[in-house]
């Protein structure tokens, strides 16, 4: 994991020189991405998780309690959240796919911001690690941060790839510890006359493997984490909604087909949440940087995740699917001089994070963007705002492609052929008092009226196509 890392980084090396005196005191960003992260957090009201540094970062600002992916994978999220713009204009549906190769003068969120005299950096994964888009060069100001050295501790070697690893090593003997020694360092030597920056610190866990220092392990009884409270599939259920974990079975121990044991299974929940409190502390340590230099009275912090994860829902995992669980995703923004510690329960989306940004730090709204801008929710949280999140997944290898809509208390799901367009199979769920359902009741006569009016609500939408969704207010 740190190797992986280690070529990443290996162009990067240390600049702390002031580019530019800041004349206008644009405020800074700190721009957190947090890979594979569900709702499961002590802000979002999980009994279970223990992550006071997000839960104190919602308090310092607004919470959106219904934000969503546009699609629940990591390379297509990441290119529609950096470019604003969902999976059908990016041209960007598989993790195969060079968002450059098919849009090579689009202008990212973090290369906006450099050529807007912003100095932006890049820690972890902030597009999608491999395929292409990891180090999209032009985003990022030349040099960039030289990672800190590592301690003197040394992992052990392991056998095979396993899902889990627990040892009681230092934080930073893992990769998201030593990032954020150097987030940290970055911070506590910016001047204060420098030009502001755009600091994107990319944490990789929760996602696998579920690697985390002891001590948050500890943090859990494992016989006490309670199991997903829906661990069958929905009944009537389209028949390719789900997918079969395959990124998880490449694991050492994960059966090829079929679920895993008891005892996997509770050994991943429990691995699943050391590395969410793991997370957590590198988050807290990042916002008392901010207290400690100052920097956050002038400072922009943004939380978001790429997707959902599952955890035994469904009797599945990962994600990869337009699943309530797998698409809704935290999403925290806390900006000076706004209110603080308020929750809204808007419908947002990923795509809104790109124009929400420049707008907070004073820029016209770039034409390129697909969503809308979010500063009329963080001076008025429960105003009206749009009635609709789309997100779609494909499954090329059966011929078909789910366009989903969230509106209301219901998730609409049509899953149309890739071939003539024809609408193959339809969901609809309801979500009024849980973000697991279980029963399609799509072809339930009774609901006929209302998956009527999500159909043509999806299709007028059309949250996949290059429109800009209009704000008609739910």
């Amino acid at each position: 994991m740190i190797k992986t890392t280690q070529l990443i980084m290996a162009a990067l090396t240390v600049s702390l020189i002031p580019l530019a005196e800041a004349s206008d005191a644009k405020p800074n960003v700190l721009f957190i991405a947090v890979d594979d992260l569900r709702t499961e957090l002590g802000c979002y009201g999980s009994q279970v998780a223990k992550s006071p540094n997000i839960d104190r970062l919602a308090s310092m600002g607004t919470l959106f309690s219904r934000a969503y992916t546009q699609q629940s994978v990591c390379g297509p999220s990441r290119v529609s959240l950096l470019c604003g713009q969902r999976p059908g204009t990016t041209g960007v549906t598989s993790l195969f796919t060079k968002f450059r190769d098919i849009q090579p003068d689009i202008v990212t969120l973090p290369q906006f911001f450099k050529n807007k005299g912003y100095r932006s950096y890049r820690l972890g994964k902030i597009f999608h690690i491999g395929h292409g888009n990891s180090d999209d060069r032009v985003s990022w100001t030349k040099p960039g941060l030289k990672m800190q050295e590592k301690p003197a501790y040394v992992l052990p070697k392991r056998k095979g790839k396993p899902t889990t690893e627990c040892v009681d090593a230092p934080d930073n003997a893992y990769l998201e510890g030593l990032m954020t020694d150097t987030a940290v360092y970055a911070m506590k030597n910016f001047k204060t006359n420098d030009a502001p920056f755009f600091l994107a610190v990319g944490y990789r866990k929760p996602h696998l493997p579920f690697f985390a220092p002891k001590k948050y392990w500890d943090l859990y009884d494992r016989n006490s984490i309670p199991d997903s409270p829906m661990p069958q599939p929905p009944e009537g259920m389209f028949e390719h909604a789900l997918a079969s974990f395959g990124e998880m079975r490449k694991y050492k121990g994960i059966p090829e087909t079929g679920p895993v044991s008891e005892e996997q299974k509770k050994e991943l929940q429990h691995g699943y949440l050391a590395c969410v409190s793991y997370v957590d502390a590198q988050i807290g340590r990042l916002l008392d940087t901010l207290e400690e230099t100052g920097l956050k009275e002038n400072t922009i912090v943004i939380l978001w995740s790429d997707h959902g994860w599952k955890l035994n829902d469904y009797a599945s995992w990962c994600k990869h699917s337009n699943m309530e669980i797998d698409t809704q995703v935290p999403l925290i923004i806390s900006a000076p001089g706004r209110p603080k510690g308020q929750k809204s329960n808007a419908l947002v989306e990923l795509v809104d994070i790109y124009p929400t940004l420049t707008e907070l730090c004073g820029f016209a709204l770039p034409e390129q963007c697909e969503g809308s801008s979010l500063v009329p929710l963080l001076k008025e949280p429960s105003r009206p705002w749009k009635s609709a999140a789309f997100s779609l997944y494909p499954r090329n290898k059966e011929g078909v492609t789910g366009h989903s809509i969230r509106s209301g208390r219901w998730r609409y799901v049509e899953w149309i052929s890739n071939e003539n367009g024809e609408v193959m199979g339809r969901e609809l769920y309801d979500h009024k008092d849980s973000p697991l359902a279980n029963r399609n009741q799509a072809l339930n006569p009774e609901m006929a009226d209302t998956v009527k009016e999500l159909s043509l609500k999806l299709n007028k939408g059309q949250g996949w196509k290059k429109v800009k969704q209009e704000l008609d207010h739910e």
